[in-house]
């Protein structure tokens, strides 16, 4: 039977090498170490470094995701995957048993366990409404593969099996220094005697006592010793239990394993952002195209910093808008005034777009990026026998050679470390660069004359308290740089705000 994916209309398996160099600066890293940590054994970073390229296929995931955030759906795949969580379990365990019998068990309970959680699956599905491709493939499937002869009878074996040898009752005969086992025979069952002889030193009220407790589902010799002297009394039944092993190894399909994995990229990520969500923080599925220049977003934020911030920590909710043949957005402002911010929040919403999930936004419009390349400033390398501005240069050369007219370009203070007309001219060059690659993008800068350079290029503030210069507000808004926020930087810079003049004189 095919084997159909909720990640990818074309069913096919595709997984990212490593790291894209961009999370690191878009501190989107941090949040999918903290997504994927919660589901470690299905290794779901390869999902989250792995970009989608086409519009159709981000919309394919967008309509499994929506799916997935109706209460109901969400509740049978959870049941789903907790049980698959005990199959696994089982199974693990049947791989840590010294003694055959012991770990052929634990296998069959897991068989039981699977066949149940995947026959549970196909029912739940076919009684609800389902509206994406991804998931209605999967009931699809699922209602084959539970069809098919070799299913039906892991279900019919599992139980049969399982059946007979709860059906086994003997004798254990205890004595000094020895035991022997025999088939029952009617003998009195002593239970309850034992119960009523030792209840009467049960007290009431008794200290309580912390201790280990070490468990295990493995046996002991003796257990085992038991165990062989059983099977010799019923060998039709164990050679039903080796049949069963020989004939059902490797129960588990390749399909719904699969299936398994890729569900947990959604449901893990939706997981991540409900607590965001519950604090009123707006989530959303943007529009998106290949070719749509035109892009805007209301109410964006970056996801890191709200994730890391917890309750009851205002987030500014900024805005943005491009219109042909606009290209580059220019944010001034003064220093930590939330210029680095909307930078991050503009990359992170074009990056967790093209995985087909909820953005940080009321609402956006958004171009699917064939790339999204960062340049934030690093911290020098004592090593390195680079400069910081050579360093600057050579990723800044290295950004421009890559860039397509797909790809999204964010610049963060760069050149910062030459003097001001160097920084001018150097960011200008590369600026160019960038617009005659025709790519959209975010350049973060104190100097204002970049924001005047030509009809692709918009202006965007960090704006202060008119009150108080020195407060921040994080609002960046579109409008003309007016120079003051770079006079305010470049005061702050050398110490030359007047606060730090007039401490300086008092002292």
């Amino acid at each position: 039977m095919h084997c159909p994916s909720v990640l990818y209309p074309d069913d096919r398996v595709e997984e990212g090498s490593g790291v894209p160099d961009c999370l690191l600066d878009l501190r989107l890293d941090k949040v999918f170490e903290t997504i994927s940590a919660s589901r470690e054994r299905h290794n779901l970073k390869p999902f989250f470094f792995s970009p989608l390229k086409k519009a159709s296929e981000v919309l394919y995931r967008q309509e499994v995701s929506k799916d997935i955030e109706n209460v109901r759906v969400y509740r049978i795949l959870k049941d789903f995957s907790e049980g698959m969580e005990r199959v696994h379990r089982l199974l693990k365990m049947a791989e840590n048993m010294d003694y055959e019998y012991n770990r052929k068990g634990w296998i069959l309970e897991a068989a039981l366990f699977y066949s149940d959680v995947v026959l549970k699956l196909s029912k739940n599905l076919n009684e609800v409404d389902l509206n994406s491709e991804g998931l209605r493939k999967i009931r699809e499937y699922l209602s084959a593969y539970t069809s098919l002869e070799s299913f039906k009878m892991l279900v019919e074996d599992s139980k049969g099996v399982k059946k007979r040898l709860s059906s086994i009752r003997y004798s254990l005969i205890i004595e000094p220094g020895k035991f022997s086992v025999k088939k029952y025979e009617g003998e009195e069952d002593y239970t309850v005697d034992i119960e009523n002889v030792f209840s009467k030193f049960k007290e009431e009220d008794c200290n309580e006592y912390d201790f280990e407790v070490v468990s295990s589902y493995g046996m002991n010799h003796i257990e085992a010793k038991i165990l062989d002297f059983v099977m010799k009394l019923y060998p039709e039944l164990f050679k039903e239990l080796d049949e069963f092993h020989e004939k059902h190894e490797g129960f588990l399909d390749g399909c719904v394993l699969r299936f398994e994995r890729e569900i947990q990229f959604y449901m893990s990520y939706l997981e991540f952002i409900k607590p965001l969500q519950e604090e009123g923080l707006p989530f959303c599925y943007p529009k998106v195209s290949e070719t749509d220049k035109d892009i805007r977003a209301r109410g964006i934020f970056d996801i890191a910093l709200a994730s890391s911030l917890g309750e009851r920590q205002e987030i500014v909710l900024n805005d943005f808008y491009l219109r042909d043949p606009e290209r580059v957005i220019v944010v001034t402002g003064p220093n930590q005034g939330g210029k680095t911010t909307f930078a991050r929040a503009f990359g992170q919403l074009h990056y967790i777009s093209s995985l087909g999930l909820p953005v940080p936004a009321i609402e956006a419009k958004l171009l699917i990026p064939d790339k999204i390349l960062t340049h934030f400033e690093r911290v020098e390398e004592v090593e390195s026998l680079k400069s910081k501005l050579e360093d600057d240069l050579v990723r800044a050369k290295r950004m421009v050679q890559e860039a397509t007219s797909r790809s999204v370009v964010i610049m963060n203070e760069v050149f910062s470390s030459a003097t001001l007309l160097d920084m001018i001219n150097l960011s200008e060059k590369i600026l160019q660069k960038i617009l005659d690659t025709d790519c959209l993008g975010v350049w973060v800068t104190f100097a204002d004359e970049l924001s005047n350079f030509g009809e692709k290029v918009v202006s965007m503030v960090a704006l202060v308290d008119p009150r108080d210069p020195s407060i921040r507000t994080f609002k960046i808004v579109r409008k003309p740089a007016d120079g003051l926020a770079f006079a305010i930087s470049i005061a702050e810079k050398y110490g030359l705000t007047y606060e730090k003049i007039k401490k300086r004189v008092i002292s």
